[in-house]
């Protein structure tokens, strides 16, 4: 244990990287909160907050000392610690809490107080009658029918196990991110999209007005009908670029479907996701710019594919590789249209409507064994992420949002119709996320939500390419993809001044996130304060056997069936088979399969321990990956990141446990001092029976495509040396 906050004196401050003046500042502030005499550690952080006198250009050390103290007797088994807390004005004024004071009382009746304190009852409603809370949510969208619903939820089929939604309805939800009338606060000169050029860091942020934007749409669709046929399925294989946002939404307006695929992927994955989706033309690029590198990618593609293929310059108007016959560049592709239909208006266009229930978009997960999963999006999944965008992100109009990204990943067409569909401005950089020119695009963009994943914060804060940058227009923060790091996360907040960060948990295949953070809840770090709008879940043991409601427990999850934009089909795969054969049935309806294991803490937050086959049995005791990784970062300044994992010996006795570390760059450990260190922090920590066997130092961990630990793999190397080492 260190120093309490009230242990604490100017010295300490100083020792911690502050001017003796910013000390003495500091410490009168602490001072003064302590004469209000608040005794709970989370009030004495609130007021800190509040007054905001943790500055974000103060050196990261100072924000560790302030908030490990203020939290140093914060006992393990209790809820976690919190470190922002919403304001009964700042609730009223988000999305959910407006709707709430519009229609709480209607719907909730006497029981309805205000937005923070009325948010459990309000969700419970929301999981229990979805016609209802669908039926008010759709009119805060700029979601609008051609052929309005027959209902909202049709649950007479049993075979249909997520219910049909929106039966009847007809609409073209490209074209809903496009029309005025769908952004009631933004005319048609409002600004779409900004954007700026990796290596152009100093120059002016581009902008596109919506009424640019739905003008270069729609001269891509009439190219696209020119050379596609309707339902075609077309690849878009790009850094996510303004240009590549035009031709996804060009895509969906002509009535064909976008196939994602990661500007990443090697030759053989481009052409598996070409194979299984059917693609019959792909866009691209000549080449990728990432961190002042210029990478191939026109080469890869045509290495894949058969299909006609569509390049874009990386940058300027002229393409830097030597095209084969049959396919296009940009700039021929877009003089088709007025070239084969000699039409004058080649920027009008007429959408394809088509019912809610149609694909337009075919992603794919990660795949780490076979081929990977292809999902296909229909209409309701847009209308689903955006929902959950509206209540948990809180994203509105005016708002400048943006994440790094790809459309091959969910995230990428997630962002998307999060801000087309509510009238915010979505912010995009051309190059790596990774460097200081991202950063100041942020600043310069004045973005206000930021999205990120777990590793690239972890980047940033060790590189510290951020520092002096102006963040403080970030109302924000949203972070999925990864479990988070507490004391990252704490870097990442800092920069703006504590502003939460929304933790999002879901899926490719429910098109949005099952557990969320909200802006009506007060936050903890790395952890998920509810279940996200409408969506219901139970925890349950190695049985099948349901834990009762709100008692903290770990177990894997099971979702309720009914959930509108979730998958109904695989392309490839018996999706039966995948999500719901073998899961347990609660209140006589069968559980949808995830796979996470969660933990469900004292006071109700939810903890990600990690995937079901990444827990281990240690001693008898059921334990996750990620829960012995949350203490084992932590144990020594030296390390960068760790992966825990549980190998079984050869004459099947208990399993042992195997720490995989990478060392932060110019630090050197040997694995015997670190394996006693992370003893001590497990022990401590954790269990006091658990023990290390372990500890490999390694370069690098491997990863899927979408940046997550295959700990599978390194369970499989472990176990291999470990045999050979026993036959030795």
């Amino acid at each position: 244990m260190g120093k309490s906050i009230r242990e604490l004196k100017v010295q300490d401050f100083v020792n911690a990287g502050l001017t003796v003046s910013e000390a003495n500042e500091l410490y009168s502030a602490v001072t003064d909160i302590f004469s209000h005499s608040p005794t709970k550690p989370a009030d004495i952080w609130r007021h800190l907050i509040a007054r905001r006198v943790l500055k974000p250009s103060y050196p990261h050390s100072l924000h560790q000392l302030v908030y490990y103290s203020v939290y140093d007797h914060h006992h393990r088994h209790s809820s976690p610690p919190l470190y922002w807390f919403p304001s009964l004005e700042q609730s009223r004024r988000t999305n959910l809490g407006r709707l709430m004071e519009t229609y709480g009382a209607k719907v909730l009746g006497a029981s309805y107080k205000d937005p923070i304190t009325s948010y459990p009852l309000f969700h419970k409603f929301s999981v229990q009658h979805p016609q209802v809370y669908w039926s008010l949510v759709l009119k805060e969208l700029s979601v609008s029918f051609v052929e309005a619903p027959k209902c909202i939820l049709d649950t007479s089929d049993p075979s249909i196990h997520g219910g049909t939604w929106l039966p009847g309805s007809v609409l073209n939800i490209a074209d809903c991110c496009l029309q005025p009338y769908s952004h009631p606060y933004k005319p048609d000169d409002g600004v779409a999209i900004v954007w700026r050029d990796e290596g152009f860091d100093d120059s002016e942020v581009n902008r596109i007005t919506l009424k640019q934007l739905r003008h270069q749409v729609m001269l891509v669709a009439n190219a696209i009908d020119v050379t596609f046929s309707k339902g075609d399925a077309i690849a878009i294989d790009m850094q996510m670029t303004a240009n590549a946002v035009i031709i996804y939404l060009a895509i969906v307006l002509a009535g064909c479907v976008v196939v994602s695929i990661a500007d990443s992927f090697a030759p053989k994955e481009i052409a598996t996701r070409l194979r299984v989706s059917k693609a019959k033309g792909i866009f691209t690029q000549d080449f990728i710019s990432r961190g002042g590198r210029k990478f191939p990618l026109y080469s890869r593609v045509i290495e894949a594919a058969a299909c006609e293929v569509i390049v874009l310059p990386m940058i300027g108007d002229d393409l830097g590789v030597q095209l084969r016959e049959q396919d296009l560049s940009w700039k021929a592709f877009l003089s088709s249209a007025s070239q084969k239909t000699q039409n004058p208006r080649s920027d009008h266009y007429y959408p394809f409507y088509q019912s809610v229930d149609s694909v337009t978009n075919i992603l794919f997960s990660s795949g780490t064994t076979g081929d990977p999963k292809a999902i296909p999006w229909t209409q309701l999944a847009p209308i689903r992420s955006v929902a959950d965008g509206w209540a948990a992100i809180d994203v509105q109009a005016g708002d400048v949002y943006c994440w790094p990204t790809n459309l091959g990943w969910v995230m990428g067409p997630t962002v998307l119709y999060h801000c087309f569909l509510t009238g915010a401005t979505l912010a995009l950089y051309h190059g790596s996320p990774q460097g200081r020119g991202f950063g100041k695009f942020v600043q310069d963009a004045g973005v206000t939500i930021l999205g990120t994943v777990p590793s690239l914060v972890k980047a940033w804060k060790s590189t510290q390419c951020m520092e002096g940058l102006d963040w403080t227009k970030i109302k924000s923060f949203c972070s999925t993809g990864e479990t988070s790091n507490v004391d990252d996360d704490l870097w990442l907040s800092s920069r703006a001044y504590y502003s939460p960060i929304i933790e999002l948990c879901g899926g490719t295949e429910l098109a949005s996130s099952y557990i969320a953070g909200s802006p009506l809840q007060p936050q903890a770090f790395g952890a998920f304060s509810t279940a996200s709008m409408t969506s219901g879940f139970v925890i349950f043991d190695e049985n099948g056997v349901p834990y009762p409601e709100d008692v903290p427990c770990v177990g894997e999850v099971g979702l309720f069936p009914l959930s509108l934009g979730a998958s109904d089909r695989l392309l490839n795969a018996d999706h039966e088979k995948v999500y719901y054969r073998g899961m347990p049935t609660y209140k006589g309806k069968v559980l949808r399969r995830h796979g996470d294991i969660i933990k469900r803490t004292v006071g109700g937050y939810i903890i990600v321990q990690g995937r079901a086959d990444d827990t281990m049995n240690l001693g008898g005791i059921k334990t996750s990956s990620i829960e012995i990784e949350r203490v084992c970062d932590r144990a020594d300044e030296c390390i960068l990141e760790t992966a825990a994992v549980g190998v079984a010996t050869a004459n099947r006795g208990p399993e042992q446990l195997v720490i995989f570390v990478v060392l932060k760059e110019g630090y050197n450990s040997n694995a015997e001092t670190l394996k006693m260190k992370f003893s001590k922090a497990i022990q401590s920590n954790l269990n006091p029976l658990f023990k290390v066997s372990v500890v490999k130092i390694v370069p690098e961990f491997p990863r899927t495509s979408s940046n997550k630990i295959l700990r599978r793999v390194m369970r499989g190397q472990m176990k291999h040396e470990l045999s050979v080492q026993s036959r030795l």
